[in-house]
């Protein structure tokens, strides 16, 4: 009977080890393809068949978008506003979802759907606009800021969370003579850390990822140009010069071109992907905690 059952345990540890190897093989296959693709000779990738191996190792793809001269100011432009972003909208965020949170606060069911009505009905594109413009944003560096200082599915999380506390301890500090702001420093936000990192999170890939607002409200303005922005100019640059060739070889806009719009696509998705994949391990153990935690609940 011993036998059988360390024999069963063997199979079985072995069944869930080639479990595990074939969900890391389709996990990591998409991010490798990416990879050596842009690692990949241009002309040689429109062959296909390339998997996880470049067939024709070559950096032209990566020189092809960092000899655009703007590139490092909208680096540093991108890295800006997520840093600035992140923490204005993570500060903020809690502070609200604290105060809809706070028991004694009678109008708080009422403020709370309000907010999740706007998550399903939008002023649309061009009251935004008009809004920005009479506040007089177009074309500043806060324009990236502040219209998503608060976003109410992350208010939603945080608050779950904060409910999720045991309500003694705020009691506790009351009694002591703590006011809300000691509370909400001293206590809640020491015990939100798990919560404040996926949110801190969410906000950072979507300010890093961002490029559209760049493009409405920006674009007359070099010097707040984004990262994401550039590199998609980069990108229909590049796609223009491959229309070019097909049209009139001997054209200008066509002799740039040496590289293929696919070549260049995935060297961007690396690009812009490799700062949060860096940030993004420092996170993870929060990350996963205030997802399971903080349960989406109105």
């Amino acid at each position: 009977m011993r036998i059988r059952e360390k024999a069963f345990d063997v199979v079985f540890d072995i069944f869930i080890y080639l479990v595990m190897a074939f969900t890391l093989v389709i996990t990591l296959y998409p991010f490798l393809n990416v990879l050596a693709i842009s690692l990949n000779e241009s002309v040689d990738t429109m062959r296909g068949g390339i998997h996880i191996i470049p067939r024709k190792f070559t950096l032209d793809n990566y020189r092809e978008i960092f000899k655009y001269s703007n590139l490092t100011h909208a680096f540093l432009i991108s890295v800006l506003r997520t840093v600035i972003g992140t923490l204005l909208s993570t500060v903020s965020t809690c502070m609200l979802a604290y105060a809809l949170s706070r028991k004694e606060f009678i109008y708080r069911k009422f403020f709370t759907l309000v907010f999740v009505i706007t998550m399903y009905v939008s002023g649309g594109l061009i009251p935004d606009y008009m809004n920005l413009r009479h506040l007089g944003l177009i074309g500043k560096f806060w324009v990236y800021i502040l219209p998503g200082l608060i976003n109410t599915y992350n208010m939603i999380i945080v608050r779950s969370f904060i409910d999720n506390l045991p309500y003694s301890l705020q009691e506790s500090a009351k009694i002591d003579g703590a006011n809300d702001f000691a509370i909400f420093r001293k206590i809640v936000m020491p015990l939100c850390k798990p919560v404040i990192a996926t949110v801190a999170l969410f906000v950072a890939v979507s300010q890093w990822n961002s490029w559209m607002d760049t493009y409405l409200y920006a674009s007359s303005k070099p010097e707040l140009s984004t990262l994401q922005y550039e590199l998609m100019k980069v990108l229909t640059n590049t796609s223009a010069a491959q229309d070019a060739s097909r049209i009139d070889p001997n054209s200008p806009l066509a002799r740039r071109s040496f590289v293929s719009p696919q070549s260049i696509r995935m060297a961007i998705t690396i690009v812009a992907a490799v700062p949060i994949l860096v940030v993004y391990p420092f996170l993870q153990k929060y990350f996963v905690t205030g997802l399971t935690i903080g349960a989406v609940k109105a």
